[in-house]
Order: C-alpha cells, then sequence, then structure tokens
C-alpha cells in the first residue's frame, strides 16, 4: 500500500496503536485495532491497559515527574495504571 494511502487511514486511528497491546486477550501487533478474541469482534478504541503503554513510552508524566519508558507511581508505590494527565501530556505531544 502507498505510504501516502497508509497515512490517511492511520490518521483517524488512535494514537495508541502505534504500540502492541498488552492486555492478556488481546495482543493485538502494533498498527493493529485490538480484539475480543471470543467472538473476534473489532473494538473502536484500544484497550485501557494500551493506552497506559502508549502513555509511558511517549510521554513525561507531569504529575509524578518521571521520564518516557518510566511507569507512574505515587510516593514510590508503583501505579497499574498512569495518571490521567500522562495520557494527556501524550496525546498534547502528538499536535
Amino acid at each position: 500500500m502507498p505510504a501516502s494511502i497508509r497515512h490517511a487511514f492511520r490518521a483517524r486511528a488512535h494514537p495508541a496503536r502505534s504500540v502492541p497491546c498488552p492486555h492478556e486477550h488481546c495482543r493485538a501487533r502494533a498498527h493493529q485495532s485490538c480484539i475480543v478474541r471470543v467472538n473476534g469482534r473489532v473494538l473502536d478504541k484500544p484497550h485501557p491497559s494500551r493506552i497506559n503503554l502508549w502513555a509511558i513510552t511517549t510521554a513525561c508524566c507531569p504529575e509524578c515527574q518521571v521520564e518516557p519508558g518510566t511507569p507512574c507511581h505515587d510516593d514510590g508505590h508503583a501505579r497499574p495504571d498512569v495518571h490521567p494527565r500522562r495520557v494527556q501530556e501524550a496525546k498534547e505531544t502528538l499536535a
């Protein structure tokens, strides 16, 4: 597929699709939509864990002051997800 057409298709997709989905029942590769393995239904939005992974890899967290690639924490205790401000920061870095 030519790069110009591919870019038009990906421009409408969520930017979190640039990373593979870590959700245990999905495991979609990078640039593929998340799915429900039981029935094969394609999801409109990526799994929250995929959005968290994307935010970790692309943005610094303004809440806990960690660099890209480092998970968020609360007073030294690791968080299972990321701070909402980090997701917002990742969206702003795209613009």
